[in-house]
């Protein structure tokens, strides 16, 4: 005999998953950073605070697990206001970087480096050959808006390390080399911008911001360079 089709009635609804559960996305990671960037150019966080919560950020696994890192400060709890100014161009503004170096960085069969706390020049030129050349901006001094660094490696390695709350763009190549700019833009439409051109010929050219690391008087400099 013919059996009637009954309509199948609907299951349990399957439970709807906590937001704070969701994985962290890397969007995620980027906004928590912002805030904490801020907070510690505000005074809001000590520079041990700040390092301490940016290692807590890049190890979090859930959205619940990066809450906590900015529950107490002021970012978190409603939208930063957006710039109006777009992002810095490509290559410096024509005129504003001299066509001679101010600082000459060569390692031959050698190793150069130039860190800690010192006043970066507008054009400095950085040569490896069969060498390795580091140039660390992450406590250094900017006292122009753009600043240029010309990098030429053969069989040796250029290493570039800038502050997180700069502007970093690149240009380049490698041949049977590496050419790699991690390009970053600042929150700040005014903040310094550090060009890297440059090619690795057989070498290695890498320019990355320095996580942790910020321009704590980043707004005396910009209220420098607006006069």
């Amino acid at each position: 005999m013919d059996l009637q089709k009954r309509p199948q009635q609907p299951g349990p609804s399957a439970p709807v998953a906590d937001p704070a559960e969701l994985r962290a996305s890397d969007a995620d990671r980027d906004r928590v950073a912002d805030i904490l960037r801020e907070a510690l150019a505000e005074g809001r966080l000590d520079a041990e605070e700040h390092a301490e919560r940016i290692d807590g950020v890049y190890r979090a696994k859930t959205v619940g697990e990066l809450e906590p890192l900015v529950r107490d400060l002021p970012g978190a709890h409603g939208a930063r206001p957006t710039v109006a100014q777009g992002p810095p161009p490509n290559q410096p503004a024509p005129g504003t970087i001299p066509p001679l170096p101010g600082e000459n960085l060569v390692a031959v069969f050698s190793s150069t480096t130039r860190k800690g706390r010192w006043r970066v020049g507008r054009r400095t030129h950085a040569y490896a050959v069969f060498g390795n050349v580091e140039i660390d901006l992450s406590e250094a001094i900017f006292e122009y808006p753009q600043v240029y660094i010309k990098a030429v490696s053969v069989f040796g390695n250029v290493e570039i390390r800038v502050p997180e709350n700069i502007s970093l763009r690149g240009s380049g190549g490698g041949v049977l080399g590496n050419f790699e700019v991690d390009t970053l833009d600042a929150t700040e439409p005014e903040a310094p911008v550090v060009y890297v051109d440059g090619v690795a010929v057989l070498g290695n050219i890498e320019a990355k911001p320095k996580r942790g690391r910020i321009i704590r008087d980043l707004h005396k400099h910009l209220r420098k360079h607006l006069g």
